[in-house]
């Protein structure tokens, strides 16, 4: 399983490539700059232009989760290709459903899922896909332990992707069109990143924790403060870290926007890779460490190498909790108890939830049991509902062999199978009063209103695992561990100790635990048939975008001006959405549902110029499609944030939106438009935002002479009759407006196929 050839070709370039690169630019380079450019799809011509050039790059792998992999693989056997040209792994982790608990669910997901899977195990064998079976864990968990090594290059159907980075290697999240392209043998394209330096000093304590280092950090950068840049962590405290904390920290990069986030090659990194039983792996990376970590001059020189510098101090670093409805709204834990009044947070707990992608390693798990066993120990007991998700299956069984579950469950915990679960939405959560506003804490990355349960009521907040797990045992958001004491069974305040637990499995090897899950794809699959039931409401096959008609786009209605935050979430909803994930016309039905209407402040309620009435937006789209009218979204800034998911691209494409006119875009988002054939521009002006108005007809003008860096004209003509004009931009290139002209990206690899 493991990509040894692969792998060792990467290394036995990686030097001379790199003495390539430096003598391109004439510089000391940044660890981001040795490996990406160690992936160039090519050769270097002359040093690339940081935030304005793009480069084709050839990644070494592709992973695909699930929900996007259904998407992806249709979209494949549309290509023409018949095999994969890059190694390329499909997990089932999305579609199991938190309920019940480990074995209830994962049968469950099983008799509910039977189509799906089946579908997704057969397409893999087809095209020489490796294929991790539901139950197996979680994609990121599984890739950290499994194929990710340092100085390589991944890209993933899934914005967490990014989780990788902790090993020292450039891991992208991208949509199921750019994996596409990967695996047809094709170069990625992606807009070379601008580099944030995070130096960290000092050493962690007490109850501060890996995951405090990337809450802090979204605080300073906010939601949108890393799009379109590399996050790259120095520094001595970097060493201090373990390789699954750093992975903690990199995963909730995406919550900064940020294309990825590296941490460069160190003993820590090393040792993980000889306890996952990769210590060849290791054995070589040791042997070229400078190549693994930015050059000397960047590290006594940062500010002249990194394009923003930020540093944390570790020694000083506190807990965090950041929310509620935002990743971004972070609070020192010391000071939340005055926030929690301030702003009127429902302070009682209902639930505590640790696990999934983002805090899901041995050293997260046996943290944990420190504090709940010394909990048992001094008479107290949990006060809200408890629910622990392990990282894969790996992990879990090494958990049971040294009694850390049994530790958590004897404190009340249910061990749910490994998932993604509640973290997007798959949690039926058992809450008797869902119009009461409550709180519930996670591990998690993202915290979204209605992400986790879909009940706007539900204020989430996010913290390290042993915090979660100290206000589980507090019941109240108010309590911070590091000074304030509980009141036992017995009636005596008892204080609790600050976490320890082992960053590996006592014995020291993962390897212990045999893999489980995993099915090779046969060396020929061209006899494997792939069956998709017409009549199926899971999946449909795709039939091809028409390409662009070459004419301007006139009087488009507007489908929905939409105000203030709209993440992929609002565009294309999870939960209980995600088992039509592989049905693009069914999954239609959600577009923009959580979106917020600006001329009502209503969600999933936009008016139909042809009726005058107001519907579901996706309703009035679908009614515009059935009478040859063309619409246009416009939002504000960061428009689809948060996860790659591309149907929150192709569900528009499908119900006929030509044009999403915004303030921003967030980086995959853009991208995910692009490749489906719309056209994704922004306001020049942003204030012209404020010119739209709710029966608006708006024409997008100039795209006979569609170019690079040449602003497009739209004419906005009101309900009067009277009209507004102002320009657009785009960042399209010329290889995107080819995209566009064709109606998708996939179109010109089918013609090339």
């Amino acid at each position: 399983m493991l990509d040894w050839d692969i792998i060792q070709q990467v290394y036995e370039r990686l030097p001379e490539r790199i003495a390539t690169v430096r003598a391109r630019y004439g510089k000391a380079l940044t660890l981001t700059e040795k490996i990406l450019f160690s992936h160039l799809n090519g050769e270097m011509a002359s040093p690339f232009s940081r935030g304005k050039d793009y480069a084709l790059f050839s990644p070494d792998r592709v992973a695909m989760q699930d929900a996007t992999a259904q998407m992806a693989l249709l979209q494949f056997i549309n290509s023409g290709k018949s095999k994969i040209a890059v190694p390329t792994t499909v997990h089932c982790d999305h579609l199991i459903r938190s309920d019940f608990g480990a074995e209830k669910d994962l049968k469950n997901a099983l008799d509910e899922n039977e189509e799906v899977y089946d579908f997704l195990q057969s397409a893999s064998g087809r095209f020489g896909i490796g294929f991790w079976q539901p139950g197996s864990g979680v994609i990121h968990q599984i890739i950290l332990e499994n194929y990710a090594f340092p100085g390589g290059m991944i890209i993933g159907t899934d914005s967490h992707t990014v989780n990788a980075g902790g090993m020292g290697m450039i891991a992208i999240g991208v949509g199921g069109a750019d994996a596409v392209d990967v695996m047809a043998g094709m170069g990625w394209e992606l807009k070379i990143p601008k580099i944030i330096g995070v130096k960290l000093t000092g050493q962690l304590k007490g109850w501060a924790s890996a995951k405090d280092v990337i809450l802090k950090l979204a605080g300073i950068l906010t939601t949108k403060g890393g799009t379109n840049t590399i996050i790259e962590y120095f520094g001595d405290g970097v060493k201090s870290l373990s390789c699954t904390g750093k992975a903690t920290i990199c995963n909730m990069g995406a919550e900064v926007g940020a294309t990825t986030s590296i941490f460069p090659y160190d003993e820590n990194i090393s040792t993980y890779l000889r306890a996952t039983g990769r210590g060849k792996v290791a054995k070589v990376a040791d042997k070229i460490q400078n190549c693994l970590q930015a050059d000397e001059d960047v590290y006594l020189s940062p500010e002249n190498h990194y394009d923003r510098v930020v540093e944390i101090n570790l020694d000083t670093l506190k807990p965090y909790i950041n929310g509620p409805f935002s990743p971004d709204k972070a609070w020192e834990l010391s000071k939340f108890a005055g926030i929690v009044k301030e702003h009127d947070f429902p302070e009682k707990i209902d639930v505590g939830l640790i696990g999934s992608c983002t805090n899901s390693s041995y050293e997260d798990m046996s943290r944990v049991a420190s504090i709940t066993k010394q909990a048992k120990e001094k008479g107290l007991e949990a006060k809200a509902e408890y629910i622990i998700t392990p990282g894969s299956e790996r992990i879990r069984q090494i958990c049971e062999k040294d009694g850390v579950l049994e530790n958590l469950e004897n404190f009340g915990g249910i061990v749910m199978a490994n998932s993604c679960g509640a973290c997007i939405g798959q949690w039926k959560r058992h809450n008797p009063h869902p119009e009461r506003k409550n709180s519930i804490v996670t591990s998690f990355n993202r915290n979204f209103a209605k992400r986790n349960d879909g009940n706007p009521n539900t204020y989430a907040f996010i913290a390290s695992p042993e915090i979660v797990t100290a206000l589980v045992i507090a019941g109240n958001l108010t309590f911070n561990p590091e000074t304030d004491t509980l009141k036992n069974k017995n009636g005596a305040e008892v204080k609790l100790e600050a976490p320890k637990g082992d960053e590996l499995p006592k014995g020291g090897l993962y390897s212990d635990v045999a893999l489980s899950g995993f099915i090779s794809p046969p060396d020929d699959g061209n006899n494997i048939q792939i069956i998709v039931n017409k009549d199926s409401d899971r999946l449909q096959l795709l039939e091809p975008f028409e390409p662009w008609d070459r004419n301007d786009f006139f009087d488009l209605f507007l489908l929905i001006k939409v105000r203030g935050k709209c993440t992929t979430d609002h565009i294309s909803m999870a939960g209980p959405w995600l088992k039509y994930r592989g049905h693009l016309d069914n999954i239609s039905n959600n577009l923009l549902m959580g979106a917020v209407n600006n001329f009502n402040g209503k969600t999933n309620c936009v008016k139909n110029r042809i009726t005058g009435k107001y519907h579901p937006v996706s309703q009035v789209a679908r009614d515009y499609k059935k009478r040859g009218i063309s619409s246009i979204i416009v939002a504000g800034k960061n428009y689809g944030e948060g996860s790659s998911r591309e149907h929150a691209a192709m569900e528009p494409r499908h119900l006929n939106v030509r044009v999403v006119l915004a303030k921003s875009f967030a980086r995959i988002h853009e991208t995910n438009l692009k490749k489906q054939g719309l056209l994704a521009i922004t306001f020049k002006n942003k204030n012209d935002y404020d010119c739209i108005q709710e029966d608006d007809s708006i024409s997008v003008v100039g795209l006979k002479d569609f170019a690079p860096e040449k602003p497009l004209k739209i004419i906005i003509k009101h309900k009067n009759e009277e009209t507004d004009t102002i320009l657009a931009e785009h960042s399209y290139n010329e290889q995107q407006i080819k995209w566009f002209k064709a109606g998708s990206s996939l179109n010109l690899i089918r013609k090339k196929a």
